[in-house]
């Protein structure tokens, strides 16, 4: 930013923001405050623009108002910083690479026993990846 400007023109918002989500924590046990919740709506939206900050800063936006120090207490608390979407795959993808691991392939059993969702989530995949494959938008793989 050549000029100087301040991008974050209230830095106490965020601080109390956090709080209130630090007391979510205390609370629920969790980082994972929906979008709409009910006793705080401007937590949940509050949760959502910080995971599109980091985003942002990771990118080197300049417009992000994220900053370590910002990231380093959002940990703190296991926020999510990737989401809850993003963190569920994750996940499951390293569940598959347990099964991989012991059983030598990835054909999951349609009835797995320790698992039943594992089969349901490898075949997402293989779909997912069959549209990628021909160009359709409506895939979730990414180049990434």
């Amino acid at each position: 930013n050549k000029v100087g400007f301040e991008w974050d023109s209230q830095p106490w918002a965020w601080d109390r923001s956090h709080k209130e989500l630090v007391s979510f924590v205390k609370e629920f046990g969790h980082a994972r405050v929906p979008t709409q919740f009910p006793l705080n709506p401007s937590l949940g939206i509050w949760v959502v623009n910080q995971r599109r900050n980091h985003k942002k800063y990771l990118k080197g936006d300049t417009s992000s108002n994220m900053t370590e120090n910002r990231i380093q207490l959002l940990k703190r608390n296991d926020f999510g910083l990737k989401g809850p979407r993003i963190q569920t795959w994750e996940r499951t993808y390293e569940e598959l690479a347990s099964f991989v691991e012991e059983f030598g392939h990835a054909r999951v059993p349609n009835k797995f026993p320790s698992n039943l969702s594992l089969r349901l989530w490898v075949n997402t995949q293989r779909q997912s990846y069959k549209r990628y494959l021909k160009d359709d938008s409506s895939s979730s793989i990414t180049a990434d």
